[in-house]
């Protein structure tokens, strides 16, 4: 496994792997991250793992400074699952000048995770665009769990007509459901016990829309009624899975999302349904 920290030395690497498939990260990697690269292993000759804390997607008040760093755990496990590129970039290496060109999202980027984290689906479509240069893969894994983000991605390459397939990857759960996620360390022991809750409401919505009922609005209101006083609810809603709006009496493919604090980390999920 070579882990490389310049793009040129990066480049340089890539010259002798025209087959290759790459699973961008923030590091700080679990089961979930795992999972994403034991998917590539099967897809390529050659499996690319970038590790880089993008600081123009964190808001103000957000967790950039305090974000776990550890790549030597990371390394480790990378290297158990046959990893055979590491891109573990310097900021000065990905931004070595003020970032003033931006890629500007649809409108997508303003609802739900948009509408609580202004900013951050220009900073991760912004980097997402930069790392695919500098990689150049065929295909990019992105875990279903940040949802929005999936799609914000997907639309970005259809639209700038870039050369790589941006696949999706099943959430990745622990065994009482809790979808598997860096942030899940800031939980205390109280705190995780209860977190479980989340995707148990939003199943609970799931299992609604498959009896029938379609009252999306009410539906939605319920569901934030569920949470109980530990947690702060941001939202949950009823989608469509194709473009993320509100969905008409036709739409069969929706997804329901939802995001709430519970002590220190916010928490998100979202659990697709077909009619």
């Amino acid at each position: 496994m070579d882990i490389i920290t310049s793009v040129r030395d990066l480049r340089e690497r890539l010259r002798r792997e025209p087959d290759n498939v790459f699973v961008p990260t923030m590091g700080n990697l679990h089961a979930g991250h795992i999972q994403l690269m034991r998917l590539a292993k099967q897809r390529a000759a050659c499996t690319v793992v970038s590790i880089f804390v993008n600081r123009i997607q964190f808001g103000p008040k957000e967790d950039f400074e305090r974000y776990p760093r550890t790549l030597q755990a990371d390394s480790n496990m990378m290297k158990e699952v046959g990893v055979d590129v590491v891109f573990a970039p310097r900021e000065t290496e990905i931004y070595p000048e003020p970032q003033t060109f931006v890629v500007e999202p649809s409108d997508l980027q303003h609802i739900l995770e948009g509408a609580f984290r202004p900013g951050h689906f220009r900073g991760v479509a912004t980097v997402v665009l930069k790392l695919l240069n500098m990689v150049a893969p065929h295909t990019a894994i992105f875990g279903k769990k940040d949802y929005q983000q999936y799609v914000v991605l997907r639309d970005m390459v259809k639209q700038l007509a870039l050369p790589v397939d941006i696949m999706p990857a099943e959430t990745v759960r622990a065994e009482d459901g809790l979808a598997l996620s860096s942030r899940n360390a800031y939980l205390s022991a109280a705190e995780r016990a209860e977190a479980p809750r989340l995707y148990r409401i939003l199943q609970e919505v799931r299992e609604a829309l498959l009896a029938g009922e379609r009252e999306h609005a009410k539906l939605e209101a319920r569901a934030m009624s569920r949470f109980g006083d530990k947690w702060v609810p941001d939202y949950v809603a009823i989608r469509r899975q194709s473009d993320l709006q509100p969905p008409s009496s036709a739409d069969r493919d929706l997804v329901v999302l939802g995001a709430a604090k519970l002590g220190r980390p916010r928490l998100i999920d979202n659990v697709e349904v077909s009619l």
